[in-house]
């Protein structure tokens, strides 16, 4: 297989037809592809089931060097082996905690050897100084991280494990990033991409729209309603089902009362023992269960293509988890159905959710002196050790000192400061960032609150979310069939009242990026990534330009 630096479309398409069978690449894997050939870092953000591991098959094998696949599933990791060497694509081994000494052994004397092309590791694994060094000794000429939301605090999937990518990245001499996602807003791609150190980065957005999968939304004023509806949907809509809830109570709860009225139910959450999870997912998976109520700990991996209903019977913590949980509909492109079910005090739950922890001065001069006093890194779990803090609390505290450029946190998960200054100095700023951290997380909700009471098309406004061009009334959506959908977004946006169009992405001199809200009379109501929402006078931000659209 010759080693490229640039190819032309005929070359690309028949590698991936020789090699893996695709008669055509969709638009999204093919520009990805061709970007990371041609020596760009790459952010692709894609449905899954689209295709993403064909893009960094077929990037690692146009470019000199292994592949470093990093990916928080072991089960997945497997399969993407098993299928690679079934194809016969070329060698490929897995390193995570489940395997033996001698399959881990010998996967390194492969790397080593120049005889590996795929490596799949679990992100913890780069804890482990021994096999830094061994990646040092052969290092990769493309590193992928797939799910590479995890990697955003900002984002619905936080792992800690990922927040050293970056370093990671650093020490093995920068090869070309590829970072994989299904779902990630605007401010969560800035974060991967600076979290990760990618260079000239391509951003890729493709593929948010699932026409297949009818959206709606139905307002239940008391808990007791809303069971009923749940019982109704479920017995009348087509299966296989999702239920999703927001706590492993609801999930025993609701899965029980399912049973109760004679619908083949179980249940999912991550308070359960892992081998009766697994015992779960794999008889969903085989259509062993009908109806599954999960906690959003049933994500990450489940690819079952006929999912015909998602039911959200307690609403999400954001638009990007929502959209990635009702995109297990449909997935095999037959009509699919999403439904959340609404009850305005369930926003109580999910508020308090969303805040997290609130730091003080005190605690992150704690954690920042603890820091501070050591000659050399030192882990988490010492920290808290050192400061008796909660380990929500110390995580939560090293995140916002790291961001404001205080501390670094090494490959290998450690604790260091960032340069000569004092990590104390910054506590201040510490502090301002979890407030602000906060309050955007705070500000996802009432998102979701927003999508939830609206009245326009529901698939624009996930697509202008997600900041995908969206044209008029989608016509499969409840708003859609009811007819009160009166306006495209082309027509608000130009508006003289409504010089920003709903739900677009503006720019405040002052309080930065958000999203347009909703208009009251002479004010435009705008949720900042930062500052929260804030109402201000429409003529005056016009009059001044003190907005604009991104």
């Amino acid at each position: 297989m010759p080693r490229a630096t640039s190819i032309d479309r005929n070359q690309l398409r028949q590698i991936a037809k020789q090699k893996f069978g695709y008669d055509e690449l969709r638009p999204g894997q093919e520009q990805t592809i061709r970007s990371i050939v041609d020596g760009h870092d790459a952010l692709s953000i894609m449905p899954t089931g689209s295709g993403k591991s064909a893009i960094y098959q077929i990037a690692g094998l146009l470019i000199d060097g292994p592949t470093v696949i990093v990916s928080p599933l072991i089960a997945l990791q497997k399969d993407q082996k098993d299928s690679i060497e079934e194809a016969g694509i070329a060698e490929a081994a897995v390193v995570n905690s489940t395997q033996r000494v001698g399959e881990r052994r010998e996967a390194f004397q492969k790397l080593a050897g120049g005889d590996l092309e795929y490596l799949f590791l679990a992100p913890e694994q780069f804890a482990n100084e021994e096999t830094m060094g061994l990646l040092k000794a052969s290092p990769p000429s493309l590193f992928v991280v797939d799910e590479a939301h995890c990697i955003s605090e900002w984002g619905h999937n936080f792992r800690p494990e990922y927040a050293r990518l970056g370093s990671v990245i650093e020490a093995l001499g920068h090869p070309r990033v590829l970072a994989l996602t299904a779902t990630a807003s605007p401010n969560v791609r800035e974060e991967i991409v600076q979290r990760l150190g990618m260079r000239q980065p391509r951003v890729i957005v493709w593929g948010f729209d699932r026409p297949n999968i009818w959206l709606s939304v139905e307002a239940c004023p008391d808990e007791e309603i809303k069971n009923r509806v749940l019982i109704g949907r479920a017995t009348d809509l087509p299966k296989p089902m999702i239920v999703y809830v927001g706590t492993h109570r609801h999930a025993e709860e609701i899965s029980q009362q399912l049973c109760d009225a004679g619908l083949g139910s179980a249940c999912y959450h991550g308070g359960m023992k892992k081998a009766d999870r697994d015992a779960v997912q794999d008889q969903f998976m085989a259509d062993g269960h009908e109806i599954i109520v999960a906690t959003n700990a049933f994500g990450m991996g489940v690819d079952k293509p006929n999912v015909r209903t998602v039911i959200h019977y307690d609403i999400p913590e954001s638009i990007d988890a929502y959209y990635q949980e009702i995109g297990r509909a449909g997935r095999d492109g037959e009509p699919s159905r999403a439904i959340l079910l609404y009850r305005a005090e369930d926003l109580g739950m999910r508020r308090a959710q969303a805040a997290g922890p609130k730091l003080t001065e005190t605690i992150v001069e704690q954690v920042a002196e603890a820091v501070a006093d050591r000659n050399d890194p030192v882990a988490i779990k010492d920290l808290k050790e050192e400061t008796d803090l909660p380990a929500s609390k110390v995580a939560a505290a090293v995140n916002r000192l790291e961001e404001v450029g205080a501390v670094k946190i090494t490959a290998d998960g450690e604790v260091k400061p960032a340069g000569k200054n004092d990590p104390t100095d910054s506590v201040e700023d510490a502090v301002r960032e979890q407030d602000a951290y906060r309050r955007y997380r705070l500000g996802r909700v009432e998102l979701m609150k927003d999508y939830a009471e609206s009245r326009d098309c529901r698939r624009r406004y996930l697509l202008n979310y997600f900041g995908e061009a969206a044209g008029g009334p989608c016509g499969h959506c409840d708003n859609c069939d009811a007819g009160i959908v009166q306006k495209s977004a082309p027509e608000r946006a130009t508006d003289e009242q409504h010089p920003f169009a709903l739900k677009s992405r503006v720019v405040h001199r002052k309080y930065g990026e958000g999203v347009v809200m909703r208009y009251d009379k002479e004010k435009v109501e705008v949720l900042f990534n930062e500052a929260g929402p804030k109402s201000l006078v429409t003529d005056y931000l016009v009059e001044h330009e003190l907005m604009r659209a991104v």
